[in-house]
């Protein structure tokens, strides 16, 4: 069988790999990711085949996957997180016609808004909702229409890529939008490299968030009106019965 395996590693750390997820790479002769996240596991399947590229490469990354499995490998296309959010199931899915005698298994993952949502303790405890701060696949209009439902709503709020090099200024622009609609003193954090080297964990207010130091690596959490803070722990109640 031509198998193709499209497989979320989680935040990069091979502890956090699913049994899935680790089982799927070991099985698998070429491994296809993006060159970063190539590096995070290299050294734990030292025996595979592997082919990388930069960014903006997906489809590239795709198309040689589709290929190689057409060719008889049992590949393995890899992405940080989930492989369905934001990452690899849907653009190989959507280009899986040209290759009808590849089956596709996605396996998925452990994504940002989890991962960084343990280590700031519960942020995502209740209805939440994330959203990509960049703007190079969706339109500013549409991104800025989505953020100001969620505050509305009072949703927990998850911000994925919320600035680089090149979009510098989003992270203080989306606060400003939700201070619209929610406190400047709403419970907020932060997770830099989450479960990578360098990881860095911030609690703070929606207020002083407009001026963090963020980057692609960083994972945002705005709170709801019930988030709060205690023993060092971000916490977003589930329901009200120790109210």
């Amino acid at each position: 069988m031509k198998e193709l395996f499209v497989i979320g590693i989680g935040p990069g750390n091979t502890a956090c790999l699913t049994i899935e997820a680790k089982e799927a790479l070991e099985a698998c002769d070429v491994i296809v990711g993006y060159t970063s996240y190539v590096n995070l596991i290299r050294d734990s399947f030292p025996d595979k085949e592997f082919y990388a590229t930069g960014m903006r490469q997906e489809s590239e990354r795709c198309e040689e996957a589709l290929k190689r499995a057409d060719e008889g490998k049992r590949v393995a296309l890899i992405c940080s997180g989930d492989a369905g959010v934001y990452g690899m199931a849907s653009p190989v899915l959507e280009i899986a016609g040209k290759h009808p005698e590849v089956s596709i298994n996605i396996v998925p993952g452990v994504t940002a808004a989890l991962s960084g949502s343990a280590r700031l303790g519960a942020a995502v405890a209740h209805d939440f909702c994330v959203i990509s701060l960049s703007d190079l696949l969706t339109p500013w209009e549409v991104i800025e229409n989505r953020l100001k439902a969620a505050a509305m709503a009072d949703f927990v709020v998850v911000l994925y890529n919320p600035e680089s090099r090149m979009r510098k200024g989003y992270l203080k622009k989306a606060c400003e939008i939700m201070l619209g609609y929610k406190s400047g003193d709403t419970v907020c954090g932060y997770v830099r490299n989450i479960a990578r080297e360098g990881e860095e964990t911030v609690i703070l207010t929606l207020d002083e968030l407009k001026s963090a130091e963020v980057d692609m690596f960083t994972t945002v959490f705005v709170g709801n009106s019930r988030t709060y803070k205690a023993n060092g722990r971000m916490i977003t109640p589930r329901g009200y019965r120790f109210e």
